[in-house]
């Protein structure tokens, strides 16, 4: 199993948009994930905590970034945004990893652009 949580033990359903960067050289790169609507948004999801983070877990163990962020339209959120840091080739082979095994369960693909 490969899932996200924003509040530990809370999977969060919805599906992200997913970007990624990676340097000329393959050894850093960034992934942002960009949740429409999350569930952890909703009000049933207030009072079971606070977000701490995001995590990302499967059998290898947890991914972790803090940097989370809710967009507001009007005063209410409406879009979660993360940005993970990878830094060493090492740590976007197991991002891949993850992202691979998540992709898998949530019937996701892959999009390259040229941009």
């Amino acid at each position: 199993m490969a899932y996200i949580q924003f509040i530990k033990g809370i999977n969060e359903n919805v599906i992200p948009n997913i970007q990624l960067t990676r340097s000329r050289d393959g050894s850093t790169g960034t992934a942002t994930f960009r949740f429409n609507n999350p569930e952890i948004l909703t009000s049933n999801m207030q009072d079971k905590g606070d977000i701490t983070g995001m995590y990302m877990k499967d059998e290898e163990g947890e991914l972790i970034t803090r940097d989370v962020n809710a967009k507001f339209i009007n005063g209410k959120p409406t879009a979660v945004e993360s940005i993970y840091i990878i830094k060493s080739p090492e740590d976007w082979d197991r991002f891949m990893r993850f992202m691979e095994r998540y992709s898998n369960e949530n019937n996701l693909s892959f999009t390259k652009s040229t941009n």
